[in-house]
């Protein structure tokens, strides 16, 4: 999609009152992405860039939502269409250098990072995604990254919720632990921090954990499926494991 041409007019309101603009077509992005929506909070930015195509903050999402649903060749046309025009914008040379590393171009990634870190070295994306790609790269610095990506964050539970995501998808339950127990301390109310965790509590085999958790999103979000599946699953082994149980005392 083109967006050299004039910003989109704007849209009449509805009879509810509510006007869709790039206000809100920001604010519904925002929402999706917090949710994990991660399509819809892509179709929203896309809008967002319709009525403003020199929002740099909307073309880093872009990018970011195509690496969240691991579309990593059109994010990175995405990325260098958007460095074209913002070839200093310091998260989307992180959300670049983050591609390249999915991409198996980790030299090139820790330059783009590098040059992130350069341009705003207290934005807590920056260290989340340079940490990403030191796991990526196995080393050691990763875990300064991160800590250092929420020491700029304070209290910012997205944040915690990200960086909590970023271990779990290295295989790092143990240490994804603590920033998903701070995003849920932090926004008790929202529901996709409790998902994230009690997934991080299943995959360390704390059961009793998880089932608190998962029970927590579904309250708080009855319409949760991935709570209720987690839910079933648990409930499942737990039914297994009895029967299991008592077959042996039968034997």
């Amino acid at each position: 999609m083109e967006f050299d041409g004039q910003a989109g007019e704007q849209t009449p309101a509805e009879p509810s009152g509510i006007v869709k603009d790039e206000a809100f077509y920001q604010r519904e992005a925002q929402t999706a992405f917090e949710e994990a929506d991660f399509e819809k909070a892509l179709r929203s930015y896309a809008k967002v860039l319709e009525f403003n195509p020199q929002s740099a903050g909307a073309w880093t999402a872009q990018v970011r939502m195509l690496i969240e649903l691991d579309q990593y060749d059109e994010a990175n046309v995405w990325a260098d269409q958007a460095l074209e025009r913002f070839p200093r914008e310091a998260d989307l040379l992180a959300a670049k250098a983050v591609v390249l590393a999915r991409r198996g171009e980790m030299q090139n990634a820790l330059a783009h990072s590098d040059a992130a870190v350069g341009e705003n070295g207290t934005s807590p994306y920056v260290w989340l995604a340079r940490g990403d790609i030191l796991l990526m790269a196995r080393e050691t610095l990763a875990d300064y990254c991160i800590d250092k990506a929420l020491m700029h964050a304070p209290g910012d539970w997205g944040a915690a919720w990200q960086a909590g995501r970023i271990r779990s998808r290295h295989g790092q339950f143990a240490q994804a632990l603590r920033p998903l127990q701070k995003a849920v301390e932090w926004n008790p109310s929202h529901w996709v921090p409790w998902l994230e965790l009690g997934r991080c509590q299943d995959s360390l085999g704390l059961a009793g954990a998880a089932e608190k958790s998962f029970t927590q999103a579904r309250m708080l979000n009855p319409h949760c499926r991935a709570a209720a599946d987690a839910l079933a699953r648990l409930a499942s082994r737990s039914t297994g494991d009895r029967l299991k149980e008592w077959w042996r005392r039968l034997t």
